[in-house]
């Protein structure tokens, strides 16, 4: 009998008191997989870094997880965090734009939808950006542009091999052209950085759409995905509507986009980091792991990659 059946069958037995349920239940102590049903004690998830154990499933995660994820520990130093989007087009739907920042900045804690920082990635110092869904979806707004611009510039002098972790649904409608100018000034620091021969890998997460995929996600030397992440420009039914034919189950989907070239790895995220490490020594042999700021009380983890 599974846990989830035992549950059930205690529930039919009689009518729980909502303390005794709550004694026996304890808040946030199990969590159901979205896929396969399965509860998983969530220490157990979290310390597998948000997949299902049973079923591979990759729960979506948000930025400061993500930088815990991949970042050894106490070596992060984040960088533009004072910067705050403005609204311009005093742009109003149900709500205002300004409003809905506010909102946005209350509940996540978050200035906009990307951290970006400097680190060691097992000891190796990377420059990388966290984009966070969470946060209007993820989607590119003036910020999010100016924070990854700023970041790849810092990587290209600096010399530093930069990730960026994609999750958003595109462009911020709220700040109409301002939003879609972030496509071509990110695409251009990428130029000038690959033009110095340094790497640059995006890591496409679930979901990676609009005018993020057609710009800096896919502009990587070596792109690598989360198993089953929806990836694509414009949504399914609208690409079905335009082509008036029925697309694959598997449309716009990591699985699909690396058959058919778009991605070179599906890279299952307990693996992430090690694979990322030896992406970067592979790009740069003998590589230095001196890190160019000022870290205090930096501890790396030691890992032994394969050959």
């Amino acid at each position: 009998m599974s846990l989830f059946d035992w549950f059930a069958n205690r529930q039919k037995s009689g009518p729980i008191s909502k303390d005794r349920q709550e004694r026996e239940i304890a808040d946030g102590l199990w969590s159901k997989c979205e896929a396969c049903s399965v509860l998983t004690y969530t220490k157990d998830l979290q310390a597998n870094q948000m997949v299902c154990p049973d079923c591979g499933h990759h729960n979506r995660v948000f930025s400061d997880e993500r930088i815990r994820q991949l970042i050894d520990t106490n070596t992060w130093t984040p960088i533009d965090t004072e910067l705050v989007a403005t609204d311009p087009l005093q742009f109003r739907d149900r709500k205002p734009y300004s409003d809905r920042l506010r909102d946005m900045q209350e509940k996540t804690k978050l200035n906009d939808a990307v951290q970006t920082g400097i680190g060691r990635l097992d000891g190796l110092p990377v420059a990388l950006g966290v984009m966070d869904f969470r946060f209007m979806g993820g989607s590119m707004g003036s910020v999010v542009g100016e924070k990854l611009t700023r970041l790849i510039e810092r990587a290209t002098r600096e010399r530093l091999p930069t990730i960026i972790v994609c999750a958003s649904g595109g462009a911020r409608m709220q700040e109409g052209m301002l939003s879609l100018m972030q496509m071509a000034k990110i695409s251009g620091a990428l130029h000038r950085l690959q033009a110095a021969r340094l790497l640059y890998i995006p890591v496409l997460t679930h979901p990676t759409t609009g005018g993020v995929t057609a710009s800096f996600a896919m502009l990587g030397d070596i792109i690598l995905a989360e198993p089953k992440a929806t990836i694509g420009f414009a949504g399914r039914r609208v690409v079905e509507q335009t082509l008036r034919e029925k697309l694959p189950e598997d449309f716009q989907t990591a699985e699909y986009l690396l058959q058919h070239g778009f991605v070179d790895a599906i890279v299952l995220r307990t693996q992430l980091k090690l694979t990322l490490a030896r992406l970067i020594r592979l790009h740069q042999p003998g590589a230095s792991t001196h890190l160019p700021i000022h870290v205090t009380e930096a501890r790396s983890l030691s890992v032994t990659i394969p050959d």
